[in-house]
């Protein structure tokens, strides 16, 4: 009977040391969300770059949820517009319903922190560190700077954004390399242009009030990369502008052209301003210049090398930031 106390005692004793861990039931796992932001895109044939993006992203990190956002207000209010257009849905059947109902990045951080959500990565899908990563670095600086009178209620543990595809300036991670790992994963593009024994020149969106030095030194990586090939990248905002491509095409005596967008989708600006039947699209001007231009209507986005980019990008941020998925 002595025996049979003091195990019995000793089984109550062992249960009083486990039993808070019953009660608490079996831990949460810590909840990850990743926004990728995006410019985004009216056209439904450009959305593969997206939601290619989109499903690489999740493969990484199976354990976050992500979610789209696109910073265009202008595309967004597209969108919108179209929810009750049946005809269109009719024309167009594979929309994802996330895209039908787009949200800026203020509404999406704002959903996923009502989610309970609280440690949010924000990736950018924008080329260079130009005007809308600005704004975007400053939307995700605006929500940092809450700060609330009891500590536990802070929205957010971390709200952290990430790079660009070609990096931003500062010590951190040095741009050039970015830069080089761009150029690497565009390397098919290039091969396409040599099969085609013609010249390979991007369009790059660029912008007014942020310099686009970026494209002038992004072309100057690619052509130490490739030195047998012919490169050449303009914008339609800032330097180099059309006229600047032009120029050098003529200069160098180009006859032919692979003309493919630096953007992440194929979308308005590719199919207008590029590839357009009209007078002024870049594709008419050039042939006005005798040039023949073989058009290509893809974003890189449709590139799974450029995919596994925003991927890295997403692990350096969470590992500067001591996020573990």
């Amino acid at each position: 009977m002595k025996s049979f106390g003091i195990l019995l005692l000793t089984l109550i004793c062992s249960i009083g040391l486990v039993s808070p861990s019953f009660g608490e039931g079996p831990k949460k796992d810590k909840k990850i969300a990743i926004v990728l932001a995006q410019f985004g895109t009216s056209y439904p044939s450009a959305l593969v770059s997206l939601t290619n993006i989109q499903r690489d992203v999740r493969k990484a990190f199976p354990g976050a949820k992500v979610k789209l956002a696109f910073t265009s207000n202008i595309i967004r209010k597209i969108w919108q517009g179209r929810r009750s257009d049946k005809q269109f849905f009719l024309k167009h059947k594979n929309i994802p319903e996330e895209i039908v109902n787009i949200k800026g990045i203020l509404a999406t951080i704002a959903d996923f922190q009502d989610e309970g959500y609280r440690t949010i990565i924000v990736q950018p899908t924008h080329v260079y560190a130009g005007e809308e990563y600005a704004d975007l670095s400053s939307y995700v600086d605006g929500f940092n700077s809450i700060r609330t009178i009891k500590p536990k209620y802070m929205p957010f543990d971390k709200l952290v954004l990430g790079r660009p595809l070609l990096g931003k300036p500062g010590p951190r991670y040095d741009y050039h390399h970015d830069m080089e790992e761009a150029a690497k994963a565009l390397a098919a593009d290039v091969s396409m242009a040599k099969k085609n024994k013609a010249a390979l020149v991007y369009m790059g969106h660029g912008n007014e009030y942020y310099s686009t030095g970026a494209y002038v030194e992004f072309q100057q990586v690619m052509r130490k990369m490739y030195p047998e090939s012919r490169i050449f990248i303009g914008t339609v905002e800032g330097f180099p502008a059309l006229d600047d491509v032009v120029e050098c095409l003529t200069h160098a005596g180009v006859k032919r052209v692979l003309l493919k967008p630096f953007m992440i989708v194929a979308g308005d600006h590719a199919n207008n301003d590029m590839a357009g039947d009209e007078a002024d699209s870049w594709k008419s001007i050039m042939q006005s210049k005798g040039i023949e231009v073989i058009p290509v209507l893809h974003g890189i986005g449709e590139n799974p090398e450029i995919a596994k980019i925003v991927v890295r990008h997403i692990k350096d941020v969470a590992a500067d930031n001591h996020i573990d998925f």
